[in-house]
């Protein structure tokens, strides 16, 4: 027993000295680069003759394809029902599964259910990965992810076969494995380009049942699991953390505030919802305001709205989903600690003041962090495209578009689909930084072993304001 004790220990001595020298010393460098893996696979597979319809798909377009679907963005540059056969197809709906729950997620609890020890690196790593309050938390929440992840997946395919199955057939099946799975990732790729390219659900703009189911989709997908993981111990617990509380309050005012803005600016709007009924309106609105949290499906010509809609959309899609969800963005929590501080700052307090808590100043500064470098990352990728595309782009349109890639949204006013390959390039690597967090992404390319130790230093004093 003591051999077969060393030998362990020796083998994780190894693992440890290869990630050193792979340079892969914190969990979020190990995701990051797990995420490159899968791309790399994605792109190699979706440049097989076997993949496409018509020819081998360049690897500039694979590689996109394959970030877009990975980040679970659902930015195309190929339509995907025209471009790519059902292998091709499955492709993308396999990089979508694995890179909405997360890469590191699946591979652990395939490594749980076959009874394999983790260590503490093993579930430091799992804890950064589904967002568990601690290591020790990070086993059982793992559990309850795919458990509800499987759950909300078979409970969508169900409810679409009632749609698609009538209107397509057996390969309405296949088409509602496809939605629901896209919905719930909140990855936006869809297979209804028979109607015409690019079209996504724009044919099901009358059809409130299919907008209902997606609609539900998209919210299970965007709340996060550890949210998801209270709401199922409610019955026991009675009550909620801080952090659910912020998620749902701050989720529901953005969905209804969302919907009322767009129903107001695109009443009228003969493009828009201008043409549908009273009740067609409200259902739009409301799909719109849902998907533009991350979720990249839409039901109106995004491209025929007014610039204040495409300007309160790209705010929607740079906030984006909650944390440990399946969507990317600045995350709603984060706009909520700004929003709190500046309300509690401008009360004449010193700190942030959520629900008679105290925010921690390093959590502030984590949130302000990560929404200067989210603007930058969008108005610098904004500023490239307006000037590298094949016809002229307007400011607000090249936004939008920079937005919808960072946020992992993946709705499009026609922007992508003009890109340079400089620009593709680009796109892919705000894709990227979308998925893993701005501070992560960072953190990966710089953060070393002991980058957080504390230093004693004198306090500087500036006056601000």
């Amino acid at each position: 027993m003591e051999k077969i004790k060393n030998i362990r220990k020796k083998l994780r001595h190894q693992r440890s000295v290869r990630r050193r020298k792979l340079g892969l010393s914190t969990p979020t460098q190990i995701i990051c680069v797990s995420f490159i893996i899968v791309i790399a696979l994605g792109t190699l597979l979706l440049t097989l003759p076997i993949a496409s319809r018509h020819g081998r798909l360049d690897v500039l377009n694979a590689m996109f394809t394959a970030t877009s679907a990975t980040c679970v963005t659902g930015l195309v540059v190929r339509d995907t029902w025209s471009q790519f056969t059902w292998f091709g197809q499955a492709v993308v709906l396999l990089l979508i599964q694995v890179g909405g729950l997360g890469l590191v997620t699946l591979t652990s609890f395939f490594a749980l259910a076959m009874r394999r020890r983790m260590g503490f690196r093993d579930l430091r790593l799992l804890g950064e990965s589904v967002s568990a309050d601690g290591y020790d938390q990070a086993k059982s929440v793992l559990k309850i992810v795919v458990g509800l992840a499987a759950m909300f997946e078979g409970i969508g395919i169900l409810l679409l076969l009632f749609a698609f199955v009538p209107q397509f057939g057996l390969e309405g099946v296949w088409i509602s494995v496809f939605t629901a799975i896209s919905a719930f990732c909140n990855a936006g790729f869809d297979l209804f380009g028979r109607f015409g390219a690019y079209s996504s659900l724009v044919p099901y703009v009358n059809n409130y049942y299919v907008q209902a189911v997606i609609i539900f989709m998209i919210i299970s997908g965007g709340l996060g699991f550890m949210v998801w993981v209270e709401l199922c111990q409610w019955y026991q617990k009675r009550r909620l953390s801080l952090h659910a509380k912020v998620v749902l309050s701050f989720s529901v005012i953005l969905w209804l505030g969302g919907a009322l803005g767009l129903g107001l600016m695109e009443w009228n709007n003969p493009a828009t919802l201008g043409g549908l009924s009273v009740p067609g309106k409200v259902m739009a609105s409301l799909f719109q305001s849902v998907s533009t949290r991350t979720a990249g499906m839409n039901t109106v010509d995004l491209a025929s709205c007014g610039t204040l809609s495409k300007l309160l959309m790209s705010v929607l899609q740079f906030i984006g989903a909650a944390p440990g969800s399946t969507g990317g963005g600045v995350k709603v929590t984060t706009f909520a600690v700004i929003i709190l501080t500046i309300r509690s700052v401008a009360q004449g307090r010193d700190d942030c003041v959520i629900a008679d808590h105290h925010i921690e100043s390093k959590t502030v500064y984590r949130a302000l962090t990560i929404i200067v470098l989210g603007a930058v990352a969008v108005i610098g990728s904004a500023i490239v495209v307006y000037y590298n595309t094949s016809d002229a782009v307007s400011v607000v349109d090249a936004i939008f578009e920079s937005c919808s890639a960072f946020g992992t949204v993946g709705l499009s006013v026609g922007v992508t689909s003009q890109l340079n390959n400089g620009a593709k390039i680009l796109y892919m690597l705000v894709m990227f930084m979308g998925r893993v967090g701005p501070v992560a992404f960072a953190m990966s390319l710089t953060a070393k072993p002991d980058d957080n130790k504390r230093k004693i230093m004198p306090v500087g004093h500036i006056n601000v304001g």
